[in-house]
């Protein structure tokens, strides 16, 4: 409910006032434990109508899952190898020492911005072609995905890595699989213990501190 209060519904509504577009909203979920069916009865936006998908068709029927998440990590894939090809030619570090010491989330976060960039309007209008398909205009990108997968292979090979189509197919295909309720909050327990144990941590440092200011 805090991110529909706070950033879609916000966002959704800017977005149709500044393009001159009726305020209506089609909102499109799937059954996750985060998707409570009441979602429609507790909210404050009357232009948002929530539908949510039938059991156990997420993967046949919701838009993200038809090629749009396979396309985005096709292309972070292919812009994480262009970043190791080019790193690994332009000075004398190994692939093991540019992962190790040359590589952080910031990195990540920056080839994840350029991958999503990249998704094509018309990867977008297909993902809609089995819940709307008077809207596609164009249906067939495959070939499109299988040059990505191409130029990834191509890139490995360069950098002497044995790697093939089925290789990439299955590295993309490696964390298809939603986390379950029981993981999620596994999750979260975890986070919060990490969370803890740093704001403890961060006492005891300014503990010290503050008694070392008392005897100096």
């Amino acid at each position: 409910m805090e991110w529909i209060d706070e950033v879609f519904a916000p966002t959704v509504s800017q977005y149709l006032t500044e393009n001159k577009l009726p305020l209506r909203c089609l909102l499109i979920m799937d059954n996750a434990p985060a998707h409570p069916s009441y979602l429609a009865d507790c909210s404050e936006h009357d232009f948002i109508q929530f539908k949510f998908l039938p059991p156990n068709t997420t993967s046949v029927l919701q838009p993200m899952d038809q090629q749009v998440i396979s396309n985005f990590k096709k292309l972070y894939t292919k812009a994480l190898f262009s970043r190791c090809f080019r790193v690994t030619e332009e000075t004398k570090l190994t692939l093991k020492e540019f992962w190790k010491k040359h590589f952080n989330v910031f990195h990540c976060i920056t080839l994840i911005d350029n991958a999503w960039t990249e998704v094509t309007y018309r990867t977008l209008n297909s993902a809609w072609r089995k819940l709307w398909p008077q809207c596609v205009t164009v249906r067939d990108f495959e070939g499109f995905d299988a040059e990505i997968v191409q130029e990834i292979v191509s890139m490995g090979n360069s950098m002497g890595l044995q790697v093939n189509d089925e290789d990439v197919e299955e590295l993309v295909a490696e964390h298809s699989e939603d986390l379950t309720a029981d993981e999620l909050v596994q999750l979260h327990k975890e986070q919060q213990e990490q969370l803890a144990r740093g704001n403890q941590l961060t006492k005891r440092r300014m503990g010290r501190k503050l008694q070392m200011s008392a005897v100096m």
